[in-house]
Order: C-alpha cells, then structure tokens, then sequence
C-alpha cells in the first residue's frame, strides 16, 4: 500500500516563558516525524512524507494517482479553520483519508463551535463566555475560579498555571495575553477543581481504550491543576516519574457514565476513525467534556513515554507498530464500507 503521511512540523519547542513560542505547540518536532515515518516504513507501507504547508496539494496532485491512503496526521497552519484544510484537499482530490472530514475538523478546533454542537446533542458541556475584544463585562452566570484559553489552539498551547483566575484583574490580563499571543478570542469558563480524564477512542463504531487519568497530587508546588504547558511539555517529560495513571482507578458507575459521554461526542461530532476526547468533572462527579483532540498526539515510545494515545494502548497490550496498523486497517474498512 502506498501510504501519503501528511504532518506539521514544529521549529521552536512550547516555552511557557515565551509566549511566541507556543503558536506551535500542535506540532511535532522533526525527530517524532521522522519516527513515526520509519514505523510506518517498518509496517510495510510504502509511505511518501508529505509536510502540510501550502506545496502540499502540489505534491498530492502530483501523486494523486498512485496513492492507496493518506494518513492525515497533519493540523493545518493558517486560518480559523486550519484543521480542516487538509481533508478539504483531500476531498477536492478525491484521496481517502484517515480520520474526520472538514466539518467534524473545523467544529473540534473551534472549542466554542463545538461546546454550542454539543451542547445542542445534549452532551455535557460547561457554561462559557467568548471574549472578542478582552473589554466584554463577565457574564453574570460566571463565577470565580474560572479558567482562560484560547478559543482554537490544542496541545495546552497558552494554557498555562496563570490561566485559572480568581478575580477579574487577573481575568482581563490572562484574556489579554491571549487575545495578544494568539490574535484570536479567549474562552473563558468555570474551573473545575474534580477529576480529570483522557479516553482514547478507535473504530466505527469506536472501541474505548484504557482511560487515562493525571495525577496532579504529584505536580511541583505551584503548578496549577491543570494539564497545563508547564505540565505537557516540562514536568511529564523532565520528571523522573511522571503523573499519569492508565488504566485509570473508576468505579463502574463513573465509568459507564464517561463512556456514555463520550460515544454521544463522538456521535454529535460526526467523528470518524479515532481521537482522544478529555473530560473534567466536577466536585460531585459529574463529566464535563471540555477538549476533543483530532488527530490526537502519536509519539513513538522512543519520543516519549507520555504520548496519550500510545500510553493507553501499551495498557491494552498494543505496540505502536500494532496501532498505527489497526488505525489504517479501521480507516479502509471505513471506506470499503461506504
């Protein structure tokens, strides 16, 4: 099978220090790419590596007649929309792909798009305001703590320990270092002080993997409660151990009900093939979905040993070769299917 691999390369590694820095937290280094391509390579797939920046529809059309699959691992690198870039060229090119359309895309980068969709399927979501101008008056329906982020950035890009706020000084100048580092609007929304989960997902109709759940008795002082950039990119790489449990301790009734959840997220979004879907409950237990990752972060054991996806299918007694496999046999069976 000829396999195209489309992905985004990173140039500066996340600096919670360094605001400018962090614009490309969703992308992966150059060493993560080159490994995962020699995975693929090892899994006998002949794989044409294609970075996703504006040449990239030149070298699918170029290739478009020998191309069996795209594994789209890529997240776009301009516009409001970026993630829904490259499958919408995949569409206009008639390749199939791995993972969600456009629309599924563009919804999942959009965390206020996205809570509004699911919040309309009746799924569980948190109340939240969208600053556009960082001059909006706090909704009365708000209240402190409350948590900031920017409305379209993933991988804990500009969340940091300061983003959870305990009074509106402090709220307008987290929702100003966003709106500046970002040039897009803040979410802000209340912050929950319960436990948190990441449920990786694969299949049509997908299989739950083990949950993974953070730890975060274990952090440094001073580090907020939050998966946070300090924490992603410091503190579980740098610590000797790191804070994450999988499979995660849950009763049988809170398991049920964050699976309930998230197969009605996944339904709501119209999610294809695979993704990791993170929650947050509050102090009486009750899940809030707050993030869907699509595609959600791969990297090889010998990268990181903290890569959610990979961390929860080791639990399942899958390797990384065996789960790059299983993602490209779920998304032809898919599209065998249609």
């Amino acid at each position: 099978m000829k396999l195209a691999f489309l992905y985004n390369v990173r140039h500066q590694y996340p600096d919670p220090d360094r605001p400018e820095t962090q614009v490309e937290a969703d992308f992966d280094d150059p060493e993560t790419i080159a490994a995962m391509t020699a995975h693929l390579r090892e899994c006998g797939f002949d794989v044409i590596p294609i970075e996703a920046d504006p040449d990239a529809y030149i070298k699918l059309y170029e290739n478009r007649d020998s191309i069996d699959l795209v594994f789209n691992y890529s997240i776009g690198i301009y516009g409001q929309a970026r993630y829904a870039q490259v499958p919408a060229m995949l569409e206009m090119l008639r390749l199939p792909y791995t993972g969600s359309g456009p629309l599924t895309q563009a919804l999942i980068l959009d965390k206020a798009r996205m809570q509004q969709v699911l919040s309309a399927c009746n799924v569980p979501v948190l109340c939240s305001q969208v600053f556009e101008t960082g001059d909006e008056p706090l909704q009365s329906g708000l209240a402190f703590p409350l948590i900031v982020k920017p409305v379209a950035q993933g991988s804990s890009a500009g969340i940091t320990s300061d983003s959870v706020v305990r009074d509106e000084a402090a709220l307008y100048r987290q929702v100003g270092r966003v709106m500046a580092t970002f040039g897009e609007p803040a979410l802000v929304q209340p912050f929950l002080d319960g436990r948190e989960f990441s449920i990786p997902m694969m299949g049509n109709p997908p299989e739950i993997f083990p949950i993974i759940e953070p730890d975060f008795s274990r952090l440094p002082e001073g580090y907020a409660r939050i998966d946070s950039l300090e924490v992603k990119w410091i503190f579980e790489e740098q610590a000797e151990s790191h804070h994450l449990i999988c499979p995660a301790p849950v009763a049988p009734g809170l398991q049920e009900r964050l699976e309930q959840t998230v197969r009605a997220a996944w339904k709501a979004l119209g999610i294809c093939d695979w993704c990791r879907i993170d929650l947050r409950c509050d102090m009486a237990g009750t899940p809030y979905v707050i993030d869907v990752n699509s595609p959600p972060g791969m990297i090889p054991p010998e990268g990181s040993m903290t890569s959610y996806f990979p961390m929860s299918a080791r639990a399942a007694g899958i390797d990384y070769q065996g789960l790059l496999k299983r993602l490209i046999e779920t998304a032809m069976d898919r599209l065998s299917a249609r």
